[in-house]
């Protein structure tokens, strides 16, 4: 057996074993940050996995998750065929895949912006403008939109200044997508940026003075320095996206769900809510968040392939 190399000398394992306690035992300060988010990950993450059987198990209090009886892929066999299938996945499919490409392309537009700009008091102030709302509630968002787009609101106030009829924005099935979407492009946009910000820091000065001794103009430079260098983050960002195409937000999709606008607004996150907590069925809303959760692990490692295959950047 061969020993290994470190630092191109060759080593014994147990030389290697020292050495690793030997770093660990000088580093140690920093191995303990990793101790809370290892604790978050178990408790919220993995503890829960227990509770995944009762999806496959006529769930009851009196029996308990281990000792209820077991009904193998009924709730999941109800959930396809019933009625709501097909409403359900076509509206999450439709805000989840609208929402990752509509939020895709400003985040990259902002932060190249920002890297050019050279007036530093009005980058900080355009910073500060456009991170701000990534730090309201969801609460807050919603009840901004709600007072804008009522009927008596500012938007509707100055569509009747300008001859318009008032709209009951919130109230039409057809606006539900476009509103959620853009209000949460113009929330995030700008804290999403900032791994474009921190890409774009470590792409090297030398390539744009050599892109200007070439005569290279600023769009040019943008388009064939700035956009390749931050082309790798930008495909790890979508394939992490893609992750939770069928997990849309919850709390604000139930929010801003109405009785009129509930032919479009309605996703699996709101019926496993009205399954679980409200009608108490929680070995079928078990089961319907099961199937989001491992369509979305699916979806996740079929992007990540065709990602290796076609740029070699990839997750794994």
């Amino acid at each position: 057996m061969q020993s290994p190399i470190y630092n191109g000398l060759k080593v014994s394992t147990n030389q290697m074993r020292r050495k690793k306690i030997h770093g660990f035992l000088n580093h140690w300060q920093l191995y303990t940050l990793l101790i809370i988010p290892i604790l978050y990950v178990f408790v919220f993450s993995y503890l829960p996995m227990y509770g995944i059987q009762i999806a496959f198990k006529q769930y009851n209090f009196s029996d308990g998750i281990w000792n209820s009886p077991w009904v193998g892929d009924k709730w999941f066999k109800m959930f396809f065929a019933s009625s709501q299938f097909g409403r359900l996945l076509g509206n999450t499919l439709g805000i989840s895949v609208y929402s990752l490409f509509a939020s895709f392309i400003p985040p990259i537009i902002l932060a190249i912006a920002l890297n050019e700009m050279r007036c530093i008091p009005l980058k900080k102030t355009v910073q500060m403008v456009s991170y701000m709302p990534h730090f309201l509630s969801t609460v807050v968002i919603c009840g901004i939109l709600q007072q804008v787009l009522s009927l008596n609101g500012m938007a509707n106030n100055f569509l009747a200044t300008i001859g318009f009829d008032r709209i009951q924005f919130l109230g039409k099935p057809e606006l539900f997508k476009h509103l959620y979407v853009w209000s949460g492009v113009w929330q995030n946009v700008g804290y999403n940026s900032i791994i474009y910000i921190a890409a774009l820091a470590g792409i090297s000065p030398e390539l744009h003075e050599a892109a200007k001794v070439d005569g290279a103009n600023i769009w040019q430079r943008i388009w064939n320095v700035d956009v390749p260098g931050i082309m790798p983050t930008a495909v790890i960002m979508l394939i992490m996206r893609s992750g939770s195409i069928l997990s849309v937000g919850f709390e604000k999709v139930f929010l801003l769900q109405n009785s009129l606008n509930m032919r479009s607004s309605d996703v699996i996150s709101t019926y496993v809510y009205r399954l679980g907590m409200v009608n108490m069925e929680y070995s079928f809303s078990t089961a319907v968040g099961l199937f989001q959760s491992v369509v979305s692990l699916i979806l996740m490692c079929i992007v990540n392939g065709i990602s290796r295959r076609v740029s070699e950047t990839s997750l794994w």
